[in-house]
C-alpha cells in the first residue's frame, strides 16, 4: 500500500489526488457559511465581538500556514508525499471534530489553529502532481486541481447553507467525515509518488522555515520570478472574499441571493477553464504564451469591474476575468520544470507561505481602500478602487512574467551562496 506510484497507476493516483483537493475544498466550504453565526452564537450575539473573533480567525489560519507550509513541505521531501497527504486528512477530520464539540470561542478558535496546520494537503498536493505528470502534461495536471478548488467552492457553501439552516454545527460533522472518508479512502488507494532514491537526505530545518523557504526560492532566479507573480495574483485574488459582498451592496444593490449567483457563475467559469481550457491552451501556445494571456485576461476583467458603474457591466466582464484562470496552472507548470524533485515540496511549501501573505495583507488592502473610497467625507468617490488595485497587481505580475516565465530544458541548478 506504500509502494511508489508505477506509471501504469498514475491515471489512479491523480484521480485520488483530484478528489482529496475536492473534499478537501467541500470540508472547507461547507463551514463557510456558519462559521460566523456559530462565532456569534459563542459571543454572546454580539455581532460587533464576532466580527473582531472572525477577523482574528481569517488573520491567525493565513499566519499559522504560513509558518506551517514549508515544514509541511519539507517533510513530503524527505518521508514522501503519501505520509504526508494522509495525516492531512487524518488530522483535518478530527480537528473538524473537535469544532464541532467546541463549547467556547476559545476552544473553537483553538481548533481552527488546527486546521490551518493539518491542511497540508494543497502543498503537498501539487508536488505530488509534479512527481507523476510529464513536462507537456503538468499544466493539464494543475488545471484539474484548480477545478477541484472551484467544484468545492462551488458545492461546498452551498451544502453547509442548507445544513446550517438544520444545524450550525452539523456542516463541521459532515465535514469531519468527509475529511476522515478521504483518509480512509487514500489509505487504500493512494500510492507514493516520490521514491526513495529521489527524496532529501535529511530534513532540512533551514529551508522548512518561511525565511529559509524563501531564501530556497531565490536560491532559482527564474522560480523567484515566478514565485513573485504566484503572490500577485493571489493577492489580487483576495479582493473577492475581502469586499466583493460590501462592493455588490453598495454599488449595485445586490443581496445575499445575487451574490451567491454571482459567485457560483464565477466558479462554474471557473471549472470550465480549468477542465476543458488549460490542456489545449498549453498544448497549443505552451506555458509562456498561456501564462501571459491569462494575466493579461485577468488585468482587463479587474478593470472592467473596477468601472462597472451598472451590474449588467460587471457581469460581461466575468467570461473575460474568467480567463484569468489559465495562468496558475501555467504557472506552477513553469516552477516545478524548473527544480528537481527532491525539492519539490520545500518548494511548494514555499509558494503556499507568499499564498498565506496574500491572505494577510489583501484584506487590509482591499477593505481598507474600499472604505476609504466610499466614505462621504472623502472627495473622491471611487467605490470600485479595490478592483482597479487588483488589476494594476496583475498588471505587474504580467511585467515579471514576461521576464521570467522561460520554459527550461532541464531543472535548473541552485545558484551557490543563496
Amino acid at each position: 500500500m506504500s509502494s511508489t506510484a508505477p506509471r501504469s497507476a498514475r491515471p489512479a493516483a491523480l484521480a485520488f489526488i483530484f478528489v482529496t483537493v475536492l473534499i478537501d475544498m467541500l470540508s472547507f466550504g461547507v463551514i463557510i457559511p456558519v462559521l460566523p453565526h456559530l462565532v456569534k452564537e459563542l459571543a454572546g450575539g454580539s455581532t460587533s465581538t464576532a466580527a473582531y473573533w472572525v477577523v482574528l480567525f481569517g488573520s491567525m489560519f493565513s499566519l499559522i500556514q504560513f509558518v506551517a507550509s514549508p515544514i509541511q513541505g519539507a517533510l513530503s521531501d524527505r518521508y514522501g508525499r503519501r505520509p504526508v497527504i494522509l495525516l492531512s486528512c487524518l488530522g483535518l477530520g478530527l480537528d473538524f471534530v473537535f469544532m464541532a464539540l467546541a463549547p467556547t470561542l476559545v476552544w473553537l478558535f483553538l481548533g481552527r489553529m488546527i486546521s490551518a496546520m493539518t491542511s497540508a494537503s494543497f502543498t503537498t498536493a501539487n508536488a505530488y502532481i509534479a512527481d507523476v505528470t510529464t513536462a507537456e502534461n503538468r499544466a493539464r495536471g494543475f488545471g484539474m486541481i484548480g477545478a477541484a478548488f472551484g467544484l468545492g467552492f462551488i458545492v461546498g457553501p452551498v451544502l453547509g447553507g442548507v445544513l446550517g439552516d438544520i444545524d450550525p454545527r452539523l456542516p463541521f460533522w459532515v465535514a469531519a467525515c468527509l475529511s476522515l472518508a478521504n483518509f480512509l479512502y487514500g489509505w487504500f488507494v493512494l500510492p507514493e509518488s516520490h521514491p526513495k532514491e529521489k527524496r532529501s537526505l535529511r530534513f532540512d530545518w533551514s529551508h522548512a522555515n518561511p525565511v529559509g523557504s524563501l531564501q530556497l526560492l531565490a536560491s532559482y532566479p527564474q522560480v523567484f520570478g515566478l514565485a513573485a507573480v504566484v503572490f500577485l495574483a493571489n493577492l489580487a485574488h483576495y479582493v473577492y472574499p475581502s469586499v466583493f459582498v460590501l462592493f455588490a451592496d453598495y454599488r449595485y444593490g445586490w443581496g445575499e441571493k445575487e451574490v451567491g449567483y454571482v459567485l457560483g457563475v464565477v466558479g462554474v467559469l471557473g471549472v470550465i477553464v480549468n477542465a476543458l481550457l488549460v490542456g489545449r491552451m498549453t498544448r497549443a501556445l505552451g506555458e509562456r504564451r498561456t501564462l501571459l494571456l491569462g494575466l493579461a485576461c485577468g488585468v482587463v476583467g479587474f478593470a472592467a469591474f473596477g468601472l462597472a458603474a451598472k451590474g449588467w457591466m460587471f457581469l460581461l466582464g466575468l467570461p473575460i476575468s474568467a480567463l484569468w484562470a489559465l495562468a496558475a496552472p501555467a504557472t506552477q507548470s513553469l516552477i516545478t520544470r524548473q527544480v528537481g524533485a527532491e525539492v519539490q515540496g520545500r518548494v511548494q511549501g514555499a509558494l503556499t507561505s507568499l499564498v498565506s501573505v496574500a491572505g494577510i495583507v489583501g484584506p487590509v488592502t482591499f477593505a481598507g481602500s474600499f472604505g476609504y473610497f466610499v466614505d462621504e467625507k472623502n472627495p473622491l468617490h471611487l467605490p470600485g478602487v479595490p478592483f482597479l488595485i487588483a488589476a494594476v497587481l496583475l498588471a505587474l505580475a504580467l511585467a515579471v512574467a514576461w521576464r521570467f516565465a522561460q520554459a527550461p530544458a532541464a531543472p535548473a541548478q541552485p545558484v551557490q551562496g543563496r
